[in-house]
């Protein structure tokens, strides 16, 4: 049991009772506006994000509008686009005497991804830098930012993800400014942090496991099995929230109708009866059925993207750089009144060479 702002919220923890959990929205609801995270989100934002925050058939036929445009990392030329984007970062560091993995690094290549996936401007990047490792606890104007770029979409259509909103339609309907708001305001938060910690993770763990970089190289299915290890190792979003429209069991434990509940990834990840050395790195586990991107339903819409990215550092790292120093690092921790847990880092200053 974990209380945020006094409110006590039971955390699912292990991998099986986890995604029975997560799989059963009719009695784990998301339609619960700002509660999709523990600690709820009303002086954050101003509008349901969707469809994170929906069930079916709202949850269902809002996905399938914007799921073509968010599987676009699986296409060919995508890939070899962002294959070239990482290298040349990668390269890059290779020419520095130092830098910090996280805002030198991390950040702006979270950023300049993501204006591959949203189809605009890499120009864009530098606006979004300014919003830090969080858009909506770090940054300022997302809302605005948003919304002056829905309006010039209707000025001036394209092929980008701000023209695409305006332009499905939604049982017959236009989206409302709300609906692409709350569209926008998800794709923006959702995958931002989660990225940089992962990506900042991997370059801190090969500078404190140099040797690991020669597993990499070995085999080109271990830059797969890696990407999924270190998506299920750091686990960088702790919960989702549900609530139970009526009264509820989890495990033993009764749920009180009207009560949250906690979806703990981490926990699951780390479940000793899935996996075995599962506080531990194992580059090449196989098989690894982690949840790092949720499970069910609500399967995370970003997935794609976050797994070329991963997968495009790693081949970087494993064709161009022999080793990482690690300079000093400053870990990034999330503190509650029950737990403590490292999310990635706040500074990692690395020599690659």
């Amino acid at each position: 049991m974990t209380e945020f702002n006094g409110e006590k919220i039971p955390f699912v923890l292990g991998l099986k009772d986890l995604r029975k959990t997560a799989k059963d929205w009719q009695n784990f609801s998301s339609n619960h506006p700002f509660k999709v995270v523990p600690h709820t989100e009303e002086k954050m934002r101003s509008m349901r994000q969707i469809p994170i925050e929906m069930d079916p058939p709202d949850h269902t036929e809002y996905r399938a509008l914007v799921e073509p445009f968010f599987k676009r990392p699986n296409e060919p030329a995508y890939i070899t686009d962002m294959e070239s984007l990482i290298s040349s970062m990668v390269k890059e560091m290779l020419a520095t005497d130092q830098v910090d993995a996280v805002h030198e690094f991390a950040l702006p290549l979270q950023c300049r991804a993501l204006t591959r996936l949203l189809n605009v401007p890499e120009s864009e990047a530098e606006i979004w830098k300014e919003w830090g490792l969080h858009a909506l606890t770090e940054g300022e104007g997302l809302e605005e930012y948003t919304a002056e770029q829905f309006a010039k979409a209707e000025e001036n259509p394209g092929e980008d993800f701000f023209s695409m909103l305006n332009q499905v339609e939604f049982r017959e309907r236009k989206l409302t400014l709300e609906d692409k708001q709350g569209i926008a305001n998800v794709t923006f938060a959702g995958g931002k942090d989660t990225v940089i910690n992962v990506v900042s993770s991997i370059i801190v763990y090969f500078a404190e496991n140099g040797e690991a970089l020669k597993i990499l190289g070995e085999n080109e299915k271990n830059i797969n099995t890696a990407c999924e290890e270190f998506v299920r190792y750091v686990s960088p979003l702790t919960a989702i929230a549900r609530t139970c429209p009526h009264e509820a069991q989890v495990g033993e434990q009764d749920i009180p109708a009207g009560s949250r509940v906690g979806l703990c990834w981490p926990s699951a990840n780390r479940d000793e009866t899935v996996f075995e050395k599962a506080d531990e790195v194992v580059l090449d586990r196989t098989p690894n059925p982690h949840i790092g991107f949720g499970f069910g339903i609500h399967n995370c819409l970003g997935a794609p993207q976050a797994r070329l990215i991963i997968r495009s550092l790693l081949k970087s790292i494993s064709e161009q750089v022999k080793s990482i120093e690690l300079i000093s690092v400053v870990s990034r921790m999330e503190k509650e009144e029950s737990y403590s847990r490292q999310v990635g880092y706040d500074q990692a200053l690395v020599k690659f060479s």
